[in-house]
């Protein structure tokens, strides 16, 4: 059994800061399980061993400026007690009024562009690479949505190549009549079909070249974080088929807020909740033994800041550890002083209660 869990993968993210190659790194899972500490704690290790770092959140909800209790912005900032690590927060959403110009852009082609499914979204998260990539960050941390923006800002490269090849055809087909029609309705050339179709193929290059970078296992990885529950579980298993399908590699699970049986636990709402989790983790070794599975302690307090951050990382890169043995006269003398504090509490209590009714 010993030589079996030798062949286990390493349960720390130590593979992913030791891929130097990586150039993209997603983070993403279901709502509410800390996807954005574990982006942040990412890219704190990264920009250990690497020359520069971004961590970019493209949840609509941002949560990196209270990750890090500064404020982030749509551009690039330098995260406080760094010279490596910078920080943004995207909405990977056009608003109308920057999809159709108040100028008076051609209606007929505003149209024809927002008829393909994601392409307002597709567009706006090209554009956003096409920025990314002329700053030469060494690598790129992705603090994504929850699992359904995450898999839809995956398909934006093949969602543009479709519009465009879909608006090319139009183009070739219909190209002297939309031509006509921005002349008589008296659309300036800038505004009309031109500007429309010149901006989708000055994406091409971006689209293709980001396309081959996402379905390269040398550039690109996607580390899926849940918790022990059911759905997450459940949501884990649906994410990591989506990506075998995108062809994106994914080769890591952070397992957050695990409740470690070894813990002094006197309540049996913790003790059920444990037995619960356990049943969870072992279907997830079960179900990913190829994978590098990270478990998380759950923590009394919340990781917000530079320093709790730093100080949480260590989990990440070394498997958790009972500091108490299990049945070692320190576990058992440590549990008769939390008894024994208990007791006092309770009798506290009595007392106070005692002396209200004497009262009355």
């Amino acid at each position: 059994m010993a030589s079996n869990n030798q062949d286990l993968p390493e349960a720390t993210v130590k593979n992913v800061l030791e891929q130097d190659t990586l150039k993209w790194v997603f983070v993403g899972g279901k709502g509410g399980v800390g996807k954005t500490t574990c982006s942040s704690i990412l890219g704190i290790l990264l920009s250990q061993v690497r020359s520069s770092v971004l961590i970019i959140s493209t949840d609509p909800a941002h949560n990196l400026s209270d990750a890090f209790q500064q404020r982030f912005t749509k551009s690039p900032t330098l995260v406080n007690g760094f010279s490596n690590l910078y920080a943004m927060e995207i909405d990977p959403t056009v608003e109308k009024e920057d999809a159709v110009s108040s100028d008076g852009m051609d209606d007929f082609l505003s149209d024809l562009t927002n008829a393909i499914p994601g392409i307002d979204e597709a567009m706006s998260f090209a554009e956003m690479l096409k920025l990314v990539q002329t700053m030469d960050y060494s690598v790129i941390v992705f603090d994504t949505a929850p699992t359904g923006h995450t898999l839809r800002l995956l398909q934006f490269p093949s969602t543009l190549e479709k519009g465009l090849g879909k608006v090319m055809s139009l183009k070739s087909r219909f190209g002297g009549v939309l031509s006509q029609m921005s002349r008589l309705l008296g659309v300036d050339e800038e505004f009309g079909e031109a500007a429309i179709l010149g901006k989708l193929e000055g994406m091409k290059d971006v689209i293709e070249e980001v396309n081959r970078q996402f379905k390269d296992p040398d550039l690109t990885t996607f580390v899926c974080v849940c918790i022990p529950e059911f759905l997450s579980l459940y949501e884990t298993e649906r994410l990591v088929q989506e990506l075998a399908k995108f062809e994106i590699d994914t080769h890591n699970i952070i397992i957050n807020q695990v409740i470690f049986d070894e813990e002094v636990v006197e309540s049996k709402l913790l003790k059920a909740r444990t037995r619960m989790q356990q049943k969870y983790l072992d279907q997830f070794d079960m179900l990913y033994d190829d994978f590098n599975i990270t478990k998380l302690p759950l923590l009394p307090q919340e990781v917000c800041g530079v320093e709790a951050l730093k100080g949480f990382s260590h989990h990440f890169i070394t498997p958790y550890q009972s500091s108490l043995a299990r049945g070692s006269v320190e576990e058992l003398e440590n549990r008769v002083a939390a008894l024994k504090e208990q007791l006092k509490d309770a009798e506290a209590e009595l007392e106070k209660v005692r002396k209200v009714k004497q009262k009355i």
